[in-house]
Order: C-alpha cells, then sequence, then structure tokens
C-alpha cells in the first residue's frame, strides 16, 4: 500500500471519529436567580437534539445532551416537580431531610442515564439533573432553582412544539430537496427566511435581527398560502390608497 492511500485511510478514519458538524437552529436563555440557562436546539445527521448550559455567576459551565424525546419526558417530569415544590410549606433549615432529597426519578435513553432529584439544604430547594454514559466517562450536571422550573419547562415546552420531539429526523421527512434560505437588508435590519422541517411538515422560519436583538415567526407550510394572500392584499390596498390623490388632483 502507497503511502498516499495509507494516509487516505487514516484520515478517512480520523473523520468518521470525528462528531458529526452541528447546526444551530434555535435558542432560548433563561435567567433564573444569579444562574444563567441556554437551551439550544441543534442538528447533526443523526437527528436533531437540545443542549442544556448552566453558566453560575463564576463563569463555570455545565452542560447535558438530551434527545428530543428526552427532552419531552423530561418537561412531563417538570410539571409533577412543581406540583411537589408548590405543595411544600416554606424551608425549614432546622429540619431538613437526611440527604437532602424531596423526589426522584429517573430517565433513560440508550447509553445514556438521567438522573432527576428535587432537592433541599442550607440554601434553598432546586431541581438537580444528572446525566451518566453507560460505558464511563464524566457524570455531567445541572442545578436548576426550583422557583425556575415552570420557566424552564415553559421553554423546552416551545422549543419542542417548533422543532418536534422525534430523533429521528427522517420521520415524516418531505422527499424532496428543501428551498435555500434566502436573506435581505433592509435600513438597519435583516431578515431571514429559512425553510425547515419537523414531525409535523414543512414550515418556514422568519427572523428579525437587529444588532444584538433577534425575533421570529414560524409558519407552517399549509398556511403559507392564506399568509401570502393577506400580504399581497395589503400590497394592493396601499397601492390603490397611494395612487388615489394623484388621481383625484387631476
Amino acid at each position: 500500500m502507497s503511502d498516499r492511500e495509507s494516509g487516505d485511510d487514516l484520515g478517512q478514519a480520523q473523520r468518521q471519529l470525528m462528531p458529526p458538524p452541528e447546526e444551530e437552529l434555535a435558542t432560548k436563555v433563561l435567567q433564573i436567580q444569579s444562574k444563567r440557562f441556554y437551551l439550544d436546539v441543534k442538528q447533526n445527521r443523526r437527528g436533531r437534539f437540545i443542549k442544556v448550559a448552566e453558566v453560575g455567576p463564576a463563569g463555570r459551565k455545565s452542560r447535558l445532551l438530551l434527545a428530543m424525546s428526552t427532552a419531552l419526558e423530561l418537561r412531563d417530569h417538570l410539571t409533577s416537580f412543581s406540583e411537589i415544590y408548590a405543595s411544600l410549606g416554606p424551608p425549614n433549615p432546622d429540619n431538613l431531610p437526611e440527604d437532602g432529597k424531596l423526589k426522584s426519578e429517573v430517565m433513560i435513553k440508550e447509553n445514556r442515564r438521567y438522573y432527576l432529584d428535587l432537592k433541599e439544604n442550607s440554601r434553598g430547594r432546586f431541581l438537580r439533573i444528572s446525566q451518566t454514559i453507560a460505558r464511563g466517562g464524566p457524570r455531567s450536571q445541572v442545578a436548576v432553582p426550583a422557583q425556575g422550573m415552570i420557566e424552564f419547562r415553559d421553554a423546552l415546552t416551545d422549543l419542542l412544539e417548533e422543532f418536534g420531539t422525534e430523533d429521528d429526523m427522517s420521520y415524516g421527512r418531505f422527499k424532496g430537496e428543501l428551498p435555500e434560505a434566502r436573506h435581505m437588508r433592509i435600513e438597519n435590519k435583516n431578515f431571514y427566511f429559512d425553510i425547515g422541517q419537523n414531525s409535523r411538515g414543512i414550515y418556514m422560519r422568519i427572523s428579525e435581527v437587529k444588532s444584538n436583538f433577534r425575533t421570529a415567526i414560524t409558519i407552517p407550510e399549509k398556511s403559507w398560502g392564506r399568509f401570502r394572500d393577506i400580504f399581497s392584499e395589503y400590497v394592493e390596498k396601499l397601492k390603490e390608497l397611494s395612487e388615489k390623490p394623484a388621481e383625484e388632483g387631476k
């Protein structure tokens, strides 16, 4: 075997070991007490998933990876944990649980396990979400202040409603090639038009970006025709109104 062939084989093996490239689809940022949480929907060739990152006051970061179906299960657990938390009386530092645990659950997804523990210590109540991998490796975890569980759940719900709960992107997938993204700039604003799809079908996301501000709307494909008609009606109406004074002045 030539050196070139050997090098090609080595390069191919290295590429196979490398993680697949990721595309970021959406981000939500939550500020809960002194902590900031980032919920990122990402996509690679295996499908979509959510990365949760916790940034503490000192800048220390902790991360979890959730398949979309696991994020759905976590969302449902957050509801039950929130109900337990709401039923508790005020904390009593002199009567803390021995191990600090008020409620626990376990989620299993392929080779990952997730441990959910609603805990209480001298600083307050919080939900600790820990992720472990069956074949070993570092344990990662985030801790959500109990007061922020509802906000965290609602953010997950928004992302799941927009991007679906299926881990495999091929589920219900449009077989053709989707139109490419478009961009337009008007004064100091940028508008991006992106076509995507999830388990419920094709959609268009229109994003407005100005400096460090970003907002977006999502329009299901079945509504595009009606959306276009309403937009066209406004264009024609304004055109008529702008031409009317000129005609009256003749």
